[in-house]
């Protein structure tokens, strides 16, 4: 017998939603329920008169698991439109992180022309360390921390993905 397992892809959901109470969780107890896991998430209020959020997600899959949770987020009452960013087509993701780096000398001078060559903006500083601000796509964000491990990372906070596709198209 030979056990069959499909490539996991990465997808970046958007989903359109009431701005009401209890739907982050539904949505939450969606994945959990059926064993799906969430890899990020982040939530905002998309409209001046707070009556729509707007639902990042980025989760792994396989193409049927995948499908899978986009029928059951569009079944769901307050959703109002999911759309998968990784099939929809050209698109932009972005993460901001701030990153703590303690050190002195060598060091020191080596976090800031990293920080330099990545862009990072030094929002804190002190005598023994940096808060660097950074935001890329994620990819970008994870080989800048990989870096300030060797050099001396001391904390690291992340928003998750956000994501829009390109053109003059809205959601």
């Amino acid at each position: 017998m030979k056990i069959h397992k499909e490539a996991s892809e990465r997808h970046v959901l958007t989903i359109t939603v009431d701005n009401e109470a209890g739907i982050l969780a539904k949505i939450a107890g969606l994945f959990t329920a059926r064993g799906y896991n969430i890899d990020s998430l982040t939530v905002a209020d998309i409209t001046e008169n707070h009556a729509l959020s707007r639902i990042t997600i980025v989760t792994h899959g396989p193409p049927a698991v995948i499908d899978q949770i986009h029928a059951q987020l569009d079944r769901l009452v307050p959703v109002h439109k999911v759309i998968d960013l990784t099939e929809a087509g050209d698109h932009v993701e972005r993460e901001l992180a701030l990153v703590k780096v303690a050190g002195t000398g060598e060091a020191r001078v080596e976090a800031l022309r990293l920080a330099d060559v990545f862009r990072a903006k030094v929002i804190d500083t002190t005598t023994s360390s940096f808060i660097f601000e950074l935001t890329g796509n994620p990819d970008k964000i994870d080989r800048f921390v990989a870096l300030m491990r060797e050099l001396g990372l001391v904390e690291v906070g992340r928003t998750g993905v956000v994501g829009m596709m390109r053109g003059a198209e809205g959601i």
